[in-house]
């Protein structure tokens, strides 16, 4: 570590060649998922040689060091890929149940990207843009408000008013949806 805070860069391979495994092992404890175990394995050891400065051997060993890290990245990944659901098993049919009320399954693919183009476009641009970046990039709003450079607050008032009035184009009558639908694609093939 000494050289690694001396500006040796090489030294990291070293460092990497003896935690690698060791650091591995409690992500896979922790996150139960070789991809992801994987990534945050290459994740602490870049924090490790970004924050080598941080190193104080008067405090624990590399080893501990190294150990508390993965440890707390391992936790945070967990917490963040748990509210996303990514450990729950769930059967695709039983998730487009879940995706899409009864009253729009009936529609094609096409049909659907027309309908969410359509509800997206009547939001104003703040709902819009708050909810593309919840469902298209994966962001928390907490995520969403740093990234705008928002409050939290106004971000999740965003958010809940776009979809009521998502919700609101979809409980719509699928006849006047499908009629809209028509009317556009005429006027497609008429252009």
């Amino acid at each position: 570590m000494t050289h690694l805070q001396a500006g040796h860069a090489d030294v990291l391979a070293i460092i990497f060649d003896r935690y690698y495994r060791l650091v591995l092992s409690v992500a896979m404890k922790i996150l139960r998922d070789v991809g992801e175990a994987e990534d945050l394995m290459q994740t602490v050891f870049l924090e490790i040689f970004k924050s080598a400065a941080q190193f104080d051997p008067y405090r624990g060993t590399l080893k501990v060091w190294i150990l508390q890290y993965a440890y707390h990245r391992g936790m945070s990944r967990r917490q963040h890929l748990s509210i996303r659901n990514f450990y729950k098993n769930s059967d695709i049919a039983e998730l487009q149940g879940q995706l899409l009320p009864t009253e729009v399954t009936h529609f094609n693919d096409q049909e659907i990207r027309y309908l969410v183009k359509q509800a997206l476009g009547s939001l104003n641009e703040t709902q819009s843009r708050v909810l593309k970046l919840t469902y298209f990039e994966g962001l928390s709003l907490r995520e969403i408000a740093e990234r705008t450079d928002d409050s939290l607050g106004n971000v999740r008032h965003h958010y809940y008013r776009g979809l009521n009035r998502l919700r609101e184009l979809v409980k719509r009558e699928p006849a006047k949806q499908n009629l809209r639908f028509e009317k556009q694609e005429q006027a497609d093939a008429n252009a």
